[in-house]
């Protein structure tokens, strides 16, 4: 569904990213982890049109949308959400999640309506009156989350949905995304919340300094010598094994 070849991106002399390739199968969850600075998001800026990169190509259902400006990537189908979300902040969580809705339909009655089934699937449904700028944190990750979905997406991109919140909320939200994917929308996310890529991702790809140094299941990454040294040093990995410690 989605394939990245080689995409780099530098921003003066930092190289953000760096000739990344990756790939994202239809009905997957994939994840894209790595240590803080290591060019995740910017990846993801990249691939839904924020940032236009200095090489390589983004494949969408087969089209090259390298470049393409956000609103045409998702009118094709593929919509990121924002580590820091930024509601609007007068509207009520309805009228919010609308706006998403408003990329499918110019009816207000029925955006209302698919808003409505949105903030069902996502646990938001006694929140609606709301106003968004009264909503906790775990409120408006959701909501952000709604907001992307009322875009009826068949890939969603996920950026850090999970950061900031609690060990139970994190535990709901997992279950809220699983439910997405049960709905025939693929995901594609950066997340920080170990516990939560092993228990979703079918497949991970590890940045670092804007370098994949790695790729595969959970369970493998988890026990790759240069993953462990990117978080916690170098050095660490050959501690571990001494000391008979495994991630697995």
């Amino acid at each position: 569904m989605l394939k990245v070849t080689d995409l780099s991106k530098s921003f003066g002399g930092l190289k953000a990213v760096n000739q990344v390739s990756l790939n994202v199968r239809e009905g997957q969850i994939v994840s894209l982890i790595g240590p803080n600075g290591a060019g995740k998001t910017t990846m993801f800026a990249m691939v839904a049109g924020f940032i236009e990169p200095n090489s390589g190509t983004v494949m969408f259902d087969g089209n090259d949308i390298t470049g393409q400006q956000p609103h045409r990537i998702c009118d094709s189908g593929m919509v990121r959400t924002f580590q820091i979300t930024q509601p609007f902040a007068k509207l009520s969580t309805l009228e919010n999640i609308m706006v998403g809705a408003y990329c499918r339909t110019g009816n207000r009655r029925q955006a209302e309506a698919e808003a409505r089934i949105v903030a069902k699937q996502v646990g938001m449904e006694d929140l609606l009156n709301k106003d968004a700028d009264s909503l906790t944190v775990s409120g408006c990750k959701r909501l952000e989350l709604a907001r992307a979905l009322a875009t009826k997406p068949r890939l969603l991109l996920l950026d850090e949905v999970m950061a900031g919140l609690n060990p139970t909320e994190i535990d709901e939200t997992v279950e809220v995304i699983k439910g997405i994917r049960s709905s025939g929308v693929t995901i594609f996310l950066i997340e920080h919340v170990m516990k939560a890529v092993v228990n979703l991702s079918d497949y991970s790809y590890v940045l670092n300094d804007g370098v994949l140094i790695a790729q595969g299941t959970p369970t493998e990454i988890a026990n790759d010598k240069a993953v462990i040294e990117a978080y916690l040093g170098h050095g660490a990995a050959e501690l571990m094994q001494k000391r008979g410690i495994s991630n697995a």
